[in-house]
């Protein structure tokens, strides 16, 4: 009987820490809001820590959830983080990725940082490090203790839609979004063995998100106001209509997929409030919506 109980626990222990969560690290955009940092997400699974996106701010974002730094994910303990994801190359979502690069090999990481993104991250991260040389040798050849892989990075740039990542933990579909004329845009489909997370990425209405949108346990999906778009001048307007997501369409976005979880996130308030931005989307989709916040966690 005894045998049962532990063995119970122990498989109860397991099933719990390999439950999909999702953090939110940085949901803001590039106005600089203090409370909300750059782009950025964590999807935790398995003791494992994989990013999408790295807006400034968000390194520190993911030391504050590491035991060190009074957190409860070992695996964004900084010397753990060698995965992330890069929607596209706008700076409010990879302007961290010098600290990205270099934080973590400071802190321990020996192994290279990978890298998935459009066209256009291997030359941003060859001239991160080639900004950073002397730093970089002075520390590797100095008296302070250094190893000589965990700044260096490997790169895979995506270019159309499919798989670009597989483990044990999950698969990542990319898709390509509707972020005006820039082409190298991509929203991401996480699958793991008990969640389907889709992040949008910057993006108008898009099809081709609607088409990977099926059966989502978390809709992560950037929006504006619909309120306060009125207040916009003209040439902002155009652009934030090719750009960017109302949150009356986000609504009907949502009531189409069903998501069990809406996240609103990477968010244009221009002064709204948050009531506002869930009264535009609950005009048409009556499931759960959340609006996220730096540092929030959801399962």
């Amino acid at each position: 009987m005894i045998r049962f109980i532990i063995v119970s626990v122990i498989f109860f222990a397991s099933f719990v820490s390999s439950e999909t969560k999702l953090i939110i690290l940085g949901s803001g955009t590039p106005n600089p809001d203090p409370e909300r940092y750059g782009s950025g997400y964590a999807v935790v699974v398995n003791d494992d820590a994989y990013i999408v996106d790295f807006g400034p701010g968000i390194v520190r974002r993911i030391s504050a959830m590491s035991p060190t730094w009074g957190g409860e994910f070992p695996s964004m303990e900084l010397e753990n983080i060698n995965i992330a994801f890069l929607t596209h190359i706008h700076s409010d979502h990879s302007g961290a990725l010098a600290d990205l690069i270099l934080t973590p090999w400071i802190m321990g990481r020996d192994e290279p940082l990978n890298l998935y993104g459009p066209e256009g991250l291997k030359a941003m991260s060859e001239n991160i490090t080639e900004a950073y040389i002397d730093d970089i040798n002075y520390r590797l050849y100095g008296s302070q203790p250094a190893n000589k892989l965990g700044f260096t990075t490997n790169v895979t740039e995506i270019s159309d839609d499919g798989t670009i990542f597989k483990d044990k933990n999950i698969e990542v579909i990319a898709f390509k979004n509707a972020h005006g004329d820039f082409k190298n845009s991509f929203g991401f489909l996480f699958i793991t063995d008990d969640k389907r997370i889709l992040f949008s990425g910057d993006t108008a209405v898009s099809n081709n998100l609607m088409k990977y949108g099926k059966n989502l346990d978390i809709l992560v999906h950037e929006v504006f106001s619909s309120e306060t778009f009125v207040n916009k001048t003209k040439d902002w307007q155009i652009y934030h209509q090719a750009h960017h997501t109302s949150s009356i369409d986000l609504g009907i976005i949502a009531d189409e997929l069903q998501p069990k979880k809406l996240v609103l996130s990477h968010i244009l308030f221009w002064g709204a409030s948050e009531e506002s931005l869930l009264k535009d989307v609950r005009k048409n989709f009556n499931g759960e919506t959340i609006i996220a916040a730096d540092l929030m966690v959801i399962k």
